[in-house]
């Protein structure tokens, strides 16, 4: 693996800080879950069209069978994340949903080790399992085990699940992929898996108020364009486990913007959860940037080979 001189520790951090508006823009427009996602998504990739068409469509000659198939499956996994959780922000709070949703590593570590072989050691899993506490605890408050909060809470859950597939069917690919490449053909395989998605259950396309179109664009620039794809270029030099552990930070900022914006109540769990998750996040990211350094030339070696 070549080095990169931009940290991605940092770019990462930009893309956590992104994501954390998406359950805002979410819960202030009045479209669909499935119109929302369709647009989020469409004027993505309506924005990335110039640049991939003049320099980056050539590398599609290059893509293999089994990367068109892990880009499908990838990209439908996004799309009905996407679905999945903006539906859960119609029942439950954005503390409750985005804390479900970004408790990634427990399905995380297990896929990364079944399918790509990562180890981690003892003090990782453990920082982990303290960041995942974290995120517990800043949902105590408002967790309510019943009726449709209870659905929204399930509903996060599953996003969770699903988004986990897609980082991870992404990280095989991105090693071999250009950041525009792997991220216009996702998105667009998704968008048009969105856009069956509405046709089916008869959702209209508009019109809409123009809040809402300004919504839309704002989805695609900011969590989508600075957050996902951020995540996706990381995926060249990070693990999955460790974006995941990192998205873990998502809660607090959008729990900060939904006091702020949305009047919703910042609790004590929520504060207290929060200190925790930066805890075991940090003691995680230090704990896993060690054990790359340790395994460094094998990786390059078979980086190289691929």
């Amino acid at each position: 693996m070549s080095d990169t001189k931009v940290n991605p520790y940092l770019i990462l951090a930009i893309g956590v800080i992104s994501v954390s508006t998406s359950a805002i823009l979410v819960k202030v427009s009045s479209a669909p879950a499935g119109i929302l996602a369709f647009y989020r998504l469409f004027f993505t990739v309506l924005l990335m069209s110039p640049v991939f068409f003049l320099k980056y469509v050539k590398e599609l000659k290059l893509i293999t069978p089994r990367d068109w198939l892990f880009s499908i499956l990838a990209g439908v996994f996004l799309a009905f994340h996407f679905i999945l959780w903006f539906e859960s922000l119609h029942y439950t709070s954005v503390a409750s949903s985005t804390v479900l949703v970004t408790l990634q590593p427990l399905f995380a570590f297990i896929g990364a080790y079944l399918f790509f072989q990562e180890k981690l050691t003892a003090k990782a899993l453990l920082s982990g399992v303290l960041a995942v506490a974290g995120s517990f605890i800043i949902s105590w408050g408002d967790f309510r085990i019943s009726g449709s909060a209870l659905w929204g809470d399930i509903l996060a859950l599953s996003a969770c699940a699903l988004v986990t597939g897609y980082l991870l069917f992404g990280q095989t690919i991105r090693k071999r992929l250009s950041l525009v490449t792997y991220t216009y053909l996702v998105y667009a395989i998704s968008c048009v898996v969105l856009l069956v998605y509405a046709l089916v259950r008869s959702e209209s396309l508009g019109p809409y108020p123009t809040e809402d179109w300004i919504y839309f664009v704002l989805l695609a620039i900011i969590p989508t364009l600075l957050g996902h794809t951020l995540f996706n270029w990381s995926l060249k030099w990070l693990s999955t486990s460790t974006i995941s552990m990192a998205i873990l930070f998502e809660p607090i900022g959008a729990s900060i913007l939904a006091y702020w914006l949305l009047a919703e109540k910042v609790l004590l769990t929520q504060v207290i959860g929060g200190i925790v998750i930066m805890i075991g996040v940090t003691l995680f990211l230090i704990e896993e940037r060690k054990l790359k350094k340790v395994v460094q030339p094998v990786s390059e070696v078979k980086t190289d080979a691929l």
